[in-house]
């Protein structure tokens, strides 16, 4: 018996659940470019990882460079979160006083 970890049906839903966030944040893109783009991304990374694994519990490998569309998502994503926590440091708010 194999004790998988994970189930066909269950990485489905979630690539179903990943699929509608992706296109929330492309239809709120204008929204907030910068938000709507790194959640993207992250739907888009998350949705391979789970891609792969129902290729690997299927036995099939349909996906000829899985970790390198990951790392490119990935990068884009972790450089906006980058330059967003470099935007907060920047913004010098004096601190208030009664």
């Amino acid at each position: 018996m194999q004790n998988d970890k994970f189930d066909i049906e269950i990485l489905k839903l979630i690539e179903n659940k990943l699929d509608y966030i992706n296109s929330i944040a492309k239809c709120n893109y204008n929204d907030n470019p910068e938000l709507m783009d790194t959640i993207e991304n992250l739907a888009q990374v998350a949705k391979m990882f789970a891609q792969i694994r129902i290729q690997e519990l299927k036995g099939l490998e349909k996906t000829s460079s899985p970790q390198g569309f990951i790392v490119s998502k990935l990068a884009n994503s972790y450089s906006r979160m980058q330059n967003y926590e470099k935007q907060k440091k920047e913004i010098n708010v004096p601190p208030w006083k009664l």
